[in-house]
C-alpha cells in the first residue's frame, strides 16, 4: 500500500502511495500565503436567547464542538449569513481562545459562531483541499516556543503558521481519504463502546432492586422463586483493612512497577507493596465522591500500595465484591458523606452503608459473572479503540514530513 521513501534532505514523507513516489517533493507555505483568516460578524448578548424555538444555534467558545446553549433569530442569521463572512460547507472551524486548535468541520447545518474566538481559513481549495488541511491542522503544535499554552490565536499567528503539502491534489485526496476512512472506523468503534456502556447501565438498573424495592425488575429464570433480596450493612459483609494503608511522601517514592492507589485510582508506580490480594477500594475523600468523574469503588489485585485516601475492603468471595462494587458505583451515597468543601466518607459512615444482595450465593455469582463479562467486553473495546488511535498516530507521522522540517 505504501512505499518507504529515501529522503535525501527533501521535504517528502517517509511513507508515500506508490503512484506518487516519482512526484516532486512537498512544498512549505504559511497559511497566510494560501488564505485569509475569517470569522462571523459579531453577535451581541442582547441578540441571543436561551430558547431554541425558532432560533439558530449560536456557538460560543465554551460550547464550540458541544451543545449550543444560545440561539439567534432566523432572520438575523439569514441576514448575517448573506451579508458577511460565513463558512462554506467543509470549512474547518478553529478555536482561537481557551483550548487553542480544537477543530470542527462545518457541515452546512444552520449554525452561527462567535467572532474572533472561532475562525476559519478562507482559501482556494485548488491549492489545498479542506480534507487534507484538516489533517495538517492536527499535526500543528498549538503551543508557544517555550512550551507554554497559547491563550489566544490572533489572525497574525494563524497566518504565520507553516504547513507542508503536496501540490498534487490527487495525492492530497488519497491521504485525506485514507485517514478519514480510519477516522470513520474509530468513530464506529466508539459508537459500539457507547452502546455497550448504555447496555450495562440499563442492565444494572434491572438486575438490582430500584429504590424502595426488594426484588429487581429482571431476574434470571432459575432464581425467580428465591424470594426478596436481603439488606446488609457494608461493615458486616467485608473486612476493613484501612489500618494497613500507608501514604508515601513524594520525596520518598522509589519508582517501580507496583501500582500506588489513591482515591481515584492509580496515581503512581512504586517499588514496594503492602497488599497482594483481591481487594475493593472505595474513595474516602475528594470531589469525585459527588462528581463521579471516576468510579468511587474499584477492584484491585496483586501487589499494590494504597494511601490513606481510599478505604480498603476484603470480601470472602469474588462475586460479592463485584456486586458491592457495581452497587456502590450506581447508587447515590451523598447522605453518608460529611463536609461540604471537601466531601469525606469516614469509616463510621462507610460501615453502615446499606447493600442489597440476593440471599443465595448462586444468584450473586450469576449476576457478578454477567456484569464481569460485560466489563471485559467494554475493556476490550476500549483497548481496540486505543490501538486504532495509536495506528492513526503512527500513520500520520509517516504520511506527513516531520514538522521539525518547518
Amino acid at each position: 500500500m505504501f512505499r518507504q521513501m529515501s529522503k535525501e534532505n527533501k521535504i517528502i514523507p517517509e511513507l508515500r502511495f506508490p503512484e506518487f513516489v516519482k512526484d516532486v517533493e512537498w512544498v512549505k507555505k504559511k497559511l497566510g500565503d494560501i488564505g485569509e483568516p475569517l470569522m462571523c460578524k459579531r453577535i451581541f448578548k442582547e441578540q441571543t436567547t436561551s430558547n431554541p424555538e425558532n432560533g439558530i444555534p449560536f456557538y460560543k467558545i465554551g460550547t464550540f464542538g458541544k451543545q449550543a446553549d444560545s440561539y439567534i433569530p432566523v432572520d438575523l442569521y439569514n441576514e448575517y449569513k448573506n451579508k458577511y463572512n460565513f463558512p462554506n460547507n467543509g470549512d474547518i472551524l478553529i478555536s482561537a481562545s481557551g483550548t487553542i486548535g480544537r477543530l470542527v468541520i462545518y457541515d452546512g447545518t444552520p449554525a452561527y459562531y462567535q467572532d474572533s474566538n472561532i475562525v476559519w481559513l478562507g482559501h482556494n481549495e485548488e491549492q489545498v483541499s479542506n480534507g487534507f488541511l484538516f489533517y495538517c491542522y492536527l499535526m500543528i503544535n498549538w503551543q508557544t516556543s517555550d512550551g507554554g499554552v497559547i491563550k489566544r490565536l490572533y489572525n497574525s499567528d494563524l497566518k504565520n503558521i507553516k504547513i507542508i503539502f503536496p501540490e498534487n491534489k490527487s495525492e492530497q485526496q488519497r491521504i485525506a481519504s485514507c485517514l478519514s476512512s480510519l477516522d470513520e472506523l474509530i468513530a464506529a468503534h466508539n459508537d459500539k463502546l457507547q452502546a455497550l456502556k448504555y447496555h450495562k447501565k440499563g442492565l444494572m438498573q434491572n438486575l438490582f432492586p430500584q429504590e424502595g424495592q426488594k426484588v429487581p425488575n429482571y431476574r434470571f429464570p432459575e432464581f425467580e422463586n428465591y424470594g426478596e433480596w436481603v439488606e446488609f450493612e457494608l461493615g458486616k459483609i467485608a473486612e476493613n483493612l484501612d489500618s494497613r494503608r500507608v501514604p508515601i511522601t513524594s520525596n520518598k517514592r522509589e519508582k517501580g512497577d507496583v501500582p500506588y492507589y489513591g482515591a481515584s485510582g492509580i496515581i503512581d508506580y512504586v517499588k514496594d507493596y503492602i497488599f497482594d490480594e483481591e481487594l475493593l477500594l472505595i474513595s474516602e475523600d475528594g470531589a469525585n465522591l459527588i462528581a463521579r468523574v471516576y468510579p468511587i469503588a474499584f477492584s484491585i489485585s496483586g501487589k499494590t500500595w494504597v494511601n490513606n485516601h481510599a478505604h480498603v475492603l476484603k470480601f470472602k468471595n469474588w462475586y460479592t465484591q463485584v456486586l458491592v462494587e457495581k452497587y456502590l458505583n450506581s447508587k447515590n451515597i451523598e447522605d453518608f458523606l460529611t463536609g461540604m468543601a471537601q466531601p469525606k466518607l469516614n469509616r463510621g459512615k462507610l460501615d453502615i452503608i446499606p447493600i442489597q444482595l440476593p440471599k443465595k450465593p448462586e444468584e450473586q455469582q450469576k449476576i457478578a459473572s454477567c456484569l464481569s463479562a460485560l466489563d471485559e467486553l467494554i475493556t476490550a473495546q476500549a483497548e481496540k479503540i486505543e490501538q486504532l488511535q495509536q495506528h492513526k498516530k503512527g500513520l500520520m507521522q509517516g504520511l506527513f514530513p516531520k514538522m521539525s522540517e518547518l
